[in-house]
């Protein structure tokens, strides 16, 4: 599917609010109600939209400590990496998982409640995962800038 003005429009608006009915979205783009629906519709089934959530305001629900973790492995073959990206993605204190090119293997972006909560997810959960040889974690002392809408 090749994206013309109207979808990348629909797309700028519903990733700053995805809360838009199809009438709000139809009379910003000049479009009927119906084209919306199924240009939406057509976006979803495409791919394009993965999913649609809410962003929660962390404090409110006591994650107050977000890190970032740089994980060495010590292998890296296909098996240890495959392995270690299951096994992470069950916590859900991984907020995200990327393999990286360059010094280390993995960067994750860590939520929890504190620095104890952090330490002991460390501890027993991390640092024990096999194959882990070292993890490096900074933490974020302020927050100037947080997008969840790419630039399009």
């Amino acid at each position: 599917m090749q994206l013309d003005e109207t979808d990348i429009k629909l797309l700028r608006l519903l990733q700053h609010d995805a809360t838009l009915s199809n009438k709000e979205l139809a009379f910003q783009v000049h479009k009927s109600i119906a084209a919306i629906h199924e240009r939406v519709k057509k976006l979803k089934q495409q791919g394009y939209i993965k999913k649609t959530v809410a962003i929660l305001n962390r404090h409110k629900i006591n994650i107050d400590l977000i890190s970032f973790s740089q994980v060495f492995l010590k292998a890296h073959t296909a098996e240890v990496l495959n392995e270690f990206e299951k096994e992470v993605a069950k916590f859900p204190e991984v907020m995200e998982c990327y393999q990286m090119a360059g010094s280390y293997d993995f960067m994750l972006r860590i939520a929890t409640k504190d620095m104890q909560a952090y330490h002991e997810f460390l501890r027993y959960r991390l640092a024990v995962l096999p194959h882990v040889n070292t993890v490096q974690t900074y933490f974020v002392l302020s927050e100037t800038k947080s997008e969840t809408a790419y630039p399009i």
